[in-house]
Formats: C-alpha cells, structure tokens, sequence
C-alpha cells in the first residue's frame, strides 16, 4: 500500500529529491527550503492515503483538498506548499523551480516503486496525482503573486523616487528664480541685466524639467483617449504662440511658414496637448 511505502522509504526519497535539486544548476537544498516542501508534503499525503483507507474523506479533504483545489480555501497541504512556493522566492528561485521540486518528489516515488516492485492502487495513485496537482497549483499561485507584489514594490518605489528627483530640481530652480527676483527687486534692475538672465535660465529650467515629466507621462499612457481629426493648420498656429515667446526670451526670431488649412492629421488629442 503506498501509505505504508511512502512511512518507510521516507527517508530514501528525500534524499533523491535533494540529489535531483542538487544537480540542477543553479540549485541547492537548503533548510529554510525543506521545511514546508518535500518533507511536509510526504507526510501529509502519508496522512490523506490513511484517511481514504479507512473512509474518512472530510479528513482527507481537510488535508489535501478536493481535486482541482480550492484557492478560496486553502487545505493543510496547500498552506504548506503556499509557504513553499514564498520561500522559494526569497531565495531567489524561478517558479519552474518550484514545479520541479514536487516533480523530482513524483519521480522519485515512481522509481524506487519500479525498484521495489512495490505494486499501488489506481485509486492510490489517483489521489498522488490530486495531490501533487494541488500543492503545485498553490506553490506557483503563491510565488507568482509574491513575485508581482515585489514587482509592484519596486515600481512604486522607483517612480517615488523618480518624483522625489523631479520636485528637488524644480525647488531648486525655483529658489535661483525667487532670489533673482529679489535681487532684481532690491536693486532696481531690469530684466536685461545679468540677473534678468539669471532668471530666464531658471525659468528655462523649470519649463524643461516640466516637459520632460510630461513626456514621461505620455509615454505610459499612450493607450488613452481615440484617435480625432485635428486642424494641422490649427496646431501650429497653437504651437507657435508659445514658441515665439520662448524664441524671444533667446533673442530670436521664429519665422513659420504657412500651412493649407484644409489639410487634417488623426492624433490622440490628450497626447499631442498634453494631460
């Protein structure tokens, strides 16, 4: 019976496993890792095969789970492979890994049964296979969303760290342009002076530092909004009204040229204005 085979070849197969883990590259049993996988799970399944043995299905149950699982509800067997499939993760495992560790198990149980000659029921195997289709199953399920929560942890953090970037510049340009206004204010200069310039630049700054978050932004959001007609003619002329202070803040002179007012371009109007 393959209870009794599974209480007395405990040992065996545990090590098969760690030897299989082990020739993997990149790979190696460790004691965080054994503590809720391989060995947990040979007991409880020991335990399940014992509960049908003698009709106790609701324990059975409780133990390994109906088959196909039950997220909502997780069995004995399932919360071990959960912490399993989390401590895995941490120790820098990818979730193929985490399949294979209970496959190496499926394996090696099938091998030194054929070595053995240790002959099983089709029930008893029915219920190998529920069970390693569950512990499976909750393993990935919970390594996956611990992995997506770290990802999500460390985007977050980036982009904090990226605004945290953003509103240090702009302070500080910011702080150059409220002194230069004092200065200007004080001593009754006029914009023109070198000050005036101090403060242009500081204007500049803020304006550049602006757009490029905005492009950003734009660039993470390219899916919003649906395509409209827009006037081309319209647009530059829109364009052109804050180019040409920009260009005369430089000492320039912005010279466009006409454009057919009849001609019409498809745009995302939240992108090509700005959000």
């Amino acid at each position: 019976m393959l209870h009794q085979f599974l209480a007395n070849n405990r040992a065996i197969l545990i090590a098969r496993c760690i030897g299989k883990v082990n020739k993997r590259p990149k790979r190696a049993a460790t004691p965080e890792q054994l503590k809720n996988g391989i060995p947990m799970f040979i007991d409880q399944l020991t335990r399940t095969l014992e509960a049908e043995r003698s009709n106790e299905d609701a324990t059975s149950l409780q133990i390994s789970g109906p088959a196909g699982g039950d997220a909502a509800n997780l069995s004995e067997m399932g919360l071990s492979a959960a912490a399993h499939g989390k401590a895995l993760l941490y120790l820098g495992y990818s979730v193929d890994q985490v399949v294979h560790d209970y496959g190496d198990l499926c394996q090696a149980i099938t091998d030194l049964a054929f070595e053995r000659d240790a002959p099983f029921s089709i029930d008893e195997y029915r219920t190998l296979n529920r069970c390693l289709d569950n512990v499976m199953a909750d393993a990935v399920t919970e390594f996956s969303a611990q992995r997506d929560a770290t990802l999500t942890a460390e985007q977050s953090l980036h982009e904090t760290e990226q605004l945290g970037f953003l509103m240090h510049e702009l302070r500080n340009a910011l702080g150059t342009a409220s002194l230069a206004v004092t200065a200007m204010e004080m001593g009754s200069l006029t914009p023109a002076g070198a000050t005036g310039a101090v403060l242009k630049r500081s204007h500049a700054s803020m304006a550049k530092l602006i757009s490029n978050a905005l492009i950003e932004v734009r660039a993470k959001n390219r899916g919003i909004g649906h395509p409209q007609l827009l006037s081309l003619a319209g647009y530059i002329a829109e364009a052109k009204t804050g180019a040409d202070l920009d260009a005369t803040t430089r000492g320039c002179l912005l010279a466009v040229a006409e454009v057919d007012p009849s001609l019409g371009i498809q745009v995302n109007h939240e992108l090509i204005w700005g959000l």
